[in-house]
Order: C-alpha cells, then structure tokens, then sequence
C-alpha cells in the first residue's frame, strides 16, 4: 500500500457496544488533505445534532450506527454531503464539494474489518476519508424508526386516519420499526401503485398480486418498511405490504394469504427522504447537499 501522500500513525479497529466498529486517526495531514474550513460546526456539535433529531437508541441491536470515521475531532463542518450508500463516486464527490462530512444512511462498516488496505473498495473508502480529513456518520434504522423518517416519508404518498409503528420502541411505543397505515379513504390497488410510482419516481414497481385480488381491488390497510422489510411486515394484517426487497417464498407466503406486495427496490424505498432531511439540517452555518452519484444497484430494463 503507498502512502507518500499522507502519514498514518495508527489504525486502530475494535468493537463497541451494539457491533459499533469506528477507525480513529491520529491528527496528521498533509498539504494534499482538505482544508479544515475555520468557520462551520465543530464536528462534535454536529454529531450531537445528529443524535437528538434520531436517538442512536432508537437503531435495532443488529445496527452499527453512529460517527464510524473520524479524522479529526476537533474538525470543523461547513458542508455535508447525504447519502444511502457510501461508494467510492460519493466519497469523489464529497471532495468536490468540499463536504467534510458524509452522513451514510447505510453503515459502510458493518462487519468489523480484518484489515485497512487498497484490496478492496470498503477498505480504499475508510482510507480516502480519513487521508482527506472527512468523517462519515451513520443514522440507518435510527432514522426508520423515528417520528417523521424514513418510514413516514415512505407513507406520506397516501393520506392516512391513524398511523403506528409495527414494532414499537419498549421507551416508546409511539415510535419503532414499520408503520401500518389505515387509510382515510380505501383506494384502489392500481391507484397505490400510481402513488408509489410517483411519490418515489420509479417508470416499474414489482407486485404480487394478492390471491383473489384484481387492479381494482380496494386497499383500506397499508403496511410498509423502507429497504428489507419482511422481519417487519411478516404476520402484520394488512391489505398491501410496500417495501424494497422480499425474497421469491417471502413475496409468495403472503400473496397466497391475500396480501399485495408491491417491491420498489432496497434503496429507492429510502432514496428520496434524503431531501426531507437536507431541509431539516440545512441551515446558515451548514450546507446540506443530496449526492447526485447514489443510486440503486439494481435497474429494471
């Protein structure tokens, strides 16, 4: 691995509670490295701001949230760049528009690495942070589960009479995992796909139909979980469930039970809450940008 650029003192990799994997470098930058704009938030401020809009207490115990890179504590944030996944293109673009924080939605460390080279793309992006100073936050299901997130975006295509969590938090059952949402007025199957189409900006959705359903069917009970939701939906009573991925037996289990399933793809179902959340953290003293290279792995074609 070269490293005339700059100089790593130590890479030091453990486990915290919870599976939480976080890199430190020791303080030591060279002329190429970003520049730590005077003005803006200390990285620290920040971080805490991040953590009173969605309580890492809210995230699942299988998550890794919360400051997983961090180059400099004593950093000061001007720019922010948001983010599903964390790629190589995105953290390219957070150099050029001199974010110094990228807030990942995803955790780009799950798993604890057995090793930081240039091998693979996960290892050369926690280098390329930290050699440029730009530290990467991760909410994940923080944000599913909090008032007015992930989840609510996802559902706020349809109007709503009453709205719930499908597992709610033990500290608070007003919030948690999954919404089931009981519609003000039964719509039409075909008339969900249409929001949903619209809402999250896809041409193509994939449906199930339900066993003894039709287009016109009406939908009075939406249950719905932004990215993998069948841990969440499954056993929910509802008339349709949305989320962005179930597998083949997942999808037939419950069509054959009556259920709709519409599938929006993993990341497109957590995509477009990204702006929500630029208007909500924008402010004088950051600028908030949404990245322009993430996207779903996956095209229908």
């Amino acid at each position: 691995m070269t490293m005339k650029l700059f100089s790593v003192c130590l890479f030091t990799i453990f486990k915290r509670p919870l599976l939480n994997y976080t890199i430190f470098r020791h303080n030591s930058y060279s002329s190429h490295n970003l520049q730590m704009d005077s003005k803006g938030i200390s990285l620290q401020e920040v971080v805490e701001k991040l953590k009173k809009i969605a309580p890492l207490s809210l995230a699942e115990s299988w998550d890794n949230v919360g400051l997983l890179v961090e180059p400099d504590r004593n950093a000061k944030i001007s720019s922010v760049l948001l983010t599903i996944d964390l790629t190589e293109d995105v953290v390219d673009e957070a150099l050029k528009t001199g974010s110094q924080l990228i807030i990942s939605y995803h955790p780009n460390i799950f798993r604890p690495l057995k090793s930081v080279t240039n091998s693979t793309w996960k290892e050369r992006i926690v280098i390329k942070c930290i050699k440029y100073g730009i530290a990467v936050f991760s909410p994940h299901t923080s944000w599913d589960a909090m008032e007015n997130g992930v989840n609510d975006w996802l559902g706020s295509f349809v109007e709503a009479s009453k709205s719930s969590p499908i597992l709610p938090n033990a500290e608070n059952p007003k919030l948690g995992m999954g919404r089931c949402l009981h519609l003000k007025t039964p719509i039409s199957l075909q008339e969900v796909i249409n929001g949903v189409k619209s809402h999250i900006g896809l041409r193509h959705l994939r449906l199930g139909l339900g066993i003894g359903k039709e287009l016109d069917s009406p939908v009075n009970v939406i249950a719905l979980c932004a990215g993998a939701g069948t841990s969440v939906l499954a056993n929910t009573d509802a008339d349709l469930y949305l989320t962005g991925e179930m597998s083949h037996h997942e999808v037939l289990e419950a069509t054959q039970r009556g259920i709709n399933v519409i599938l929006c793809n993993h990341s497109d179902s957590e995509r477009g809450y990204l702006k929500t959340f630029q208007k909500l953290f924008e402010n004088e003293e950051l600028s908030v940008h949404v990245s322009s290279r993430d996207k779903d792995c996956l095209t229908t074609v």
